[in-house]
């Protein structure tokens, strides 16, 4: 283990991350709002803090190993969580303690959505942009965004796009430097974010509603700047755009490259886990919209339509934006909702979830052991598309699998033992470890009112979910430390 490497590099990650404090500071003075000065502190800590770390080491130039990229990328995570949760800390203007703004903080950047803040109305415009910032970094994950900017400072950045990147598949890169690669990915990013933002504007929000929202839509985090969410605005027009640019995020970003650069659509219908995305958000769309009119629960087929389709994507999609209480729709399509979520986006989206390509193996692996048993001696393999996978991913997958449903068990296990009954201690787990933010029961509007300790193993499900379970657990076993 390179420590001096990983310490200079976290002093640098620190005072990068330290200039996302200006932003806010900038609208709230703007708007002239006392929110500017608790940003100005953060600022100030989180650049003195970096450069302390990173002072004593900054002759250090050796090449990243994959071991110190899992600890830099897990360090990073956990300092952001803490050092996020400053302003908002800090802030007269919230009264929150120290683990509700950790929460808060851990909750935006792992694009999560949960949410222990409430009279969201209410609050300074620093603030509300504050918490749409936090998603938008965590959507396509700020250690991308560091790789390509470490190498002009001189860290390589393959091992650490490695440990942070999402889905079964780490080391497909769409250019032959990975710093492009990065950028490549970052411009399309920006891009769906200004596109999204130029969207809501057209259809009637508000220049500052339209670009916060466009940070938390593009993430798929599900943060607001009201209450009522979505809901808020009561426009079709509005929920249109958010459905669009939802699913454009939930989409692996290497088709939307490949798109890009051929000028072409035909890689996304030739693309198997696309193919079963559309098909698993539409399903869950259509059987909401049915449930919702069978059982009159809405006014109006109009009504029933978009409310189906928008919480069935949202949810569907691990966003988390809501038009209505869905917690409180009649018989299974609340838990229907939250199981989608399990499944969650594509690989290589913002989204959050198992990911769709190791649900669709899940799937025909479990297909292959039917036809085994019929069959005992065939070789059948396992395709994805028309392409044949080996069996160590089909194992990865599994692996992961388990690892999961462990996760889950232990974490549910303790949240009800702290107090939390059988349906909320459910879907909360689930809300974090997918990355979704809406729950069931008591987490059902909000998070406030559950026990501090609760928070805390939500954060951890939070942080897992978004570092997909292995890049936390690898750094629990005896084989990583061993020389």
């Amino acid at each position: 283990m390179q420590l001096t490497v990983i310490q200079r590099i976290l002093g640098l990650l620190i005072m990068l991350f330290s200039v996302t404090m200006l932003p806010p500071a900038a609208v709230g003075f703007y708007y002239g709002e006392q929110s500017m000065w608790p940003f100005l502190e953060a600022f100030a800590i989180l650049l003195l803090t970096g450069l302390i770390i990173w002072a004593p080491v900054y002759r250090v130039r050796r090449e990243l190993r994959l071991r110190d990229g899992f600890v830099v990328v897990l360090m990073f995570w956990l300092v952001l969580g803490v050092f996020g949760a400053l302003p908002l800390y800090l802030d007269k203007a919230l009264h929150i303690s120290v683990t509700d703004a950790v929460f808060e903080s851990m909750s935006g950047l792992t694009t999560t959505g949960a949410t222990v803040i409430t009279a969201l109305d209410d609050l300074p415009r620093a603030i509300l942009i504050y918490r749409q910032q936090l998603q938008w970094m965590g959507g396509m994950g700020i250690i991308v965004l560091a790789v390509a900017i470490l190498p002009m400072l001189g860290v390589g950045g393959m091992q650490l796009y490695r440990a942070e990147m999402p889905g079964p598949v780490k080391d497909t890169k769409l250019t032959p430097r990975i710093t492009e690669t990065a950028k490549a990915l970052w411009y399309l990013y920006l891009g769906f974010t200004v596109a999204c933002a130029l969207a809501y504007w057209a259809v009637g929000m508000e220049p500052f509603d339209a670009i916060a929202h466009s940070f938390s839509t593009v993430s798929l985090g599900g943060f607001s700047t009201h209450d009522a969410s979505i809901g808020y605005y009561d426009s079709a027009a509005v929920e249109a755009v958010a459905i669009t640019f939802i699913l454009l995020g939930g989409v692996n970003f290497a088709l939307h490259f490949l798109t890009w650069r051929g000028l072409s659509v035909r890689h996304y219908w030739q693309d198997a886990e696309f193919r079963t995305y559309v098909l698993i958000i539409s399903t869950v769309a259509a059987v909401s919209v049915g449930y919702l009119y069978y059982t009159a629960t809405t006014e109006g087929w109009s009504e029933t339509l978009r409310q189906g389709i928008f919480q069935a994507v949202s949810i569907g999609t691990t966003t988390g934006f809501t038009t209505t209480d869905f917690y409180n729709w009649p018989g299974f399509l609340p838990v229907l909702l939250i199981f989608t979520s399990f499944i969650g986006a594509c690989a290589a989206s913002t989204g959050g979830g198992i990911k769709v390509i190791r649900f669709l193996l899940l799937f025909k692996q479990g297909q292959r052991e039917v036809v085994r048993l019929v069959h005992p001696n065939a070789e059948i393999a396992v395709k994805v598309g028309r392409s044949a996978l080996s069996d160590r991913v089909v194992e990865a997958v599994w692996g992961f699998f388990s690892a999961y449903v462990a996760v889950f068990a232990v974490i549910m296990l303790a949240l009800m033992a702290s107090g939390l009954d059988q349906v909320t201690a459910f879907s909360a787990v689930a809300a974090s470890l997918n990355n979704l933010g809406p729950g069931l029961g008591d987490v059902g509007p909000h998070y406030a009112d559950i026990n501090d300790f609760a928070k805390w193993m939500l954060c951890i499900a939070m942080l897992m979910g978004r570092l997909e379970i292995f890049t936390v657990l690898v750094l629990l076993t005896p084989a990583f430390w061993r020389k």
